[in-house]
């Protein structure tokens, strides 16, 4: 993924899990000022949509996947704006290509024969993708199974109830184990945060998983009823701030479920740039797990040359 030294966890802190507390009314008035905080205009606009598109990771989890539109999928990945409106933002020398191409375990192989000699990564959701209550033995073979298959980056899912009866150590174990099974491939933790109660347990299962050796912690499945809000991207990415302090290393961080618009990337640039810098405003710490934005941003890069926009249907996903 880069040169970035991989977070290699730490033996579980109770203590520095126990003082972590969230001020819910703190929290949500901070993230209501994002949006307005930080207003990108004209030419600097499409550079940080730009920004944006080659930190998503392009998804398809559908149960109707097939190997065509993987492969069609794959192709977007490679060359995710037309040609005429890089040219015409004068950005046609740009080697713009997405984060990585994230898909079920049964298309792995397909999207690894696309993107072979791409460096765009494969990324699998594994360990009982969505609900995590597979028996643990299924959800290793899953993860190592995904990894032989050619899989760069592994998005488990942990068991939510180790988090809402606070059986840290259970959490760190299970996160710790699917990190050791994914060998070189990258770890990226989904915490499910729209079911985990409370903004003091997200903080909780981040540091956890991050103790445990993630290289990534990840907001949502996209499956669940609340997804990647502010408020808890605030939460995360300010535990992802006092782990760095605390340790020296760096882990990324990964929205999904629900960013769809052009401006809601926008808005997540903004939340890294300010809570943990340009550092972070790069794919190998910063993914927007998305199937649908891909389309919007297009759109509006051609709003930024022709000062009109399309239809929909012009820029669709495979």
């Amino acid at each position: 993924m880069s040169n970035i030294q991989r977070n290699p966890g730490i033996p579980l802190d109770l203590d520095w899990v126990e003082s972590i507390r969230v001020n819910r009314s703190a929290v949500e008035r901070r993230a209501a000022t994002i949006p307005t905080r930080r207003t990108v205009k004209k030419k600097y606009q499409l550079a940080w949509l730009l920004r944006a598109i080659s930190c998503i990771d392009l998804t398809t989890l559908g149960g109707d996947d097939t190997p065509s539109n993987v492969e069609r999928l794959c192709a977007k990945a490679l060359r995710p704006v037309r040609d005429d409106l890089l040219e015409a933002i004068g950005a046609q020398n740009i080697d713009l290509k997405v984060g990585a191409v994230c898909v079920y375990h049964a298309m792995v192989s397909t999207a690894v024969g696309c993107l072979d000699g791409t460096n765009i990564p494969v990324a699998a959701v594994a360990a009982g993708f969505p609900h995590g209550l597979n028996p643990m033995p299924q959800r290793i073979e899953e993860i190592k199974a995904s990894v032989a298959a050619g899989a760069n980056e592994i998005d488990i899912v942990i068991t939510r109830a180790h988090v809402l009866t606070h059986n840290w150590r259970a959490l760190y174990d299970e996160v710790a184990a699917f990190r050791e099974a994914c060998g070189e491939a990258h770890l990226k933790t989904i915490l499910a945060t729209g079911e985990l109660g409370t903004l003091t347990n997200v903080g909780k299962a981040s540091a956890i998983a991050m103790m445990a050796g993630a290289d990534f912690i990840k907001t949502s499945t996209g499956k669940e009823t609340v997804n990647a809000t502010l408020p808890v991207g605030l939460v995360m990415t300010r535990q992802i701030r006092e782990y760095e302090e605390q340790t020296g290393f760096k882990v990324g961080y990964k929205p999904a479920g629900g960013i769809r618009t052009a401006k809601q990337s926008l808005d997540w640039l903004s939340l890294m740039k300010e809570e943990l810098g340009d550092s972070w405003l790069t794919p190998s710490l910063f993914r927007i797990g998305a199937s649908s934005l891909l389309s919007d941003i297009e759109r509006q890069l051609e709003h930024g040359v022709t000062g009109h926009y399309s239809a929909y249907n012009r820029h669709p996903m495979p």
